[in-house]
């Protein structure tokens, strides 16, 4: 059974003072254990002050961003090396903002998601299409490109978690179907038995990302290959993320007493 993961994105928000006080709001609110991992991704000026934040607790520490290389001259940038010293643990890859405002494409987001795995630490790697794409019938073919461009069997499965995030539905007030999520995370998983084999994928967790909330994350974590939840605005209330662990965990729940 695939441990369920809710990881709070919080994009460029929050001033140290704001995040401390998000976090003990976080913590103070975590049923023991929750039933769900749950990982928090802040902006890279706050790794340090929030690695502090969640010591001796179960919250996992993420950031959004990397850079391939290990070391260099690359004014702004950040290496896998430097994030690992912060106590992360996962890395978000080529999430839809990096692909649409930055231009991050298949090449650079490969050897990104090599840098990561190859530290020791787990790629959260973002695929999605967008409301053209989607409108075009072109869904499965983008989200399999993006798939196979940043992918391969030289990629540690146990190192790698996928995000499906829509577009079309990131910050837009809009979201998917259960069912048109679930489609696209079936489409997934089948992919990815094939870049290794249907034992392998059958571990790997997908998580659904494109406006969660407290309201429809049940119904999303209920189908059969969502695992969990790639949270962007709600993530920075206390409320609303502790309220889409619960929905996550007590799916997790209910398909476990099931089998």
């Amino acid at each position: 059974m695939r441990t369920p993961l809710v990881a709070g994105n919080w994009k460029m928000h929050k001033v140290l003072a704001e995040a401390r006080e998000l976090v003990e709001g976080i913590r103070a609110g975590l049923a023991n254990p929750p039933g769900a991992e749950v990982l928090i991704c802040p902006p890279a000026q706050l790794l340090f002050p929030m690695a502090k934040a969640v010591a001796r607790t179960s919250i996992l520490l993420g950031a959004q961003n990397v850079h391939e290389a290990a070391q260099g001259a690359f004014t702004g940038e950040i290496s896998v090396l430097m994030l690992k010293d912060t106590g992360c643990t996962h890395v978000l890859v080529g999430h839809s903002e990096r692909r649409q405002l930055f231009g991050e494409r298949g090449p650079a987001l490969a050897k990104k998601v090599r840098a990561v795995t190859g530290a020791g630490l787990t790629a959260i790697y973002c695929v999605g299409e967008t409301l053209e794409e989607r409108e075009g019938g072109r869904t499965e073919q983008v989200v399999g490109e993006q798939l196979s461009a940043g992918i391969g069997r030289d990629v540690p499965a146990e190192r790698l978690v996928v995000a499906y995030e829509p577009v079309w539905a990131i910050g837009t007030g809009r979201n998917a179907t259960p069912e048109q999520a679930q489609g696209v995370h079936g489409f997934i998983r089948s992919r990815l038995a094939n870049i290794y084999d249907k034992a392998t994928a059958d571990g790997v967790r997908i998580l659904y990302g494109g406006s969660v909330k407290a309201d429809n994350a049940r119904t999303l974590a209920d189908q059969p290959d969502i695992d969990g939840m790639l949270v962007g605005g709600a993530s920075l209330v206390a409320g609303d993320f502790l309220a889409i662990i619960r929905a996550v965990a007590a799916a997790a729940g209910a398909a476990a007493a099931r089998r």
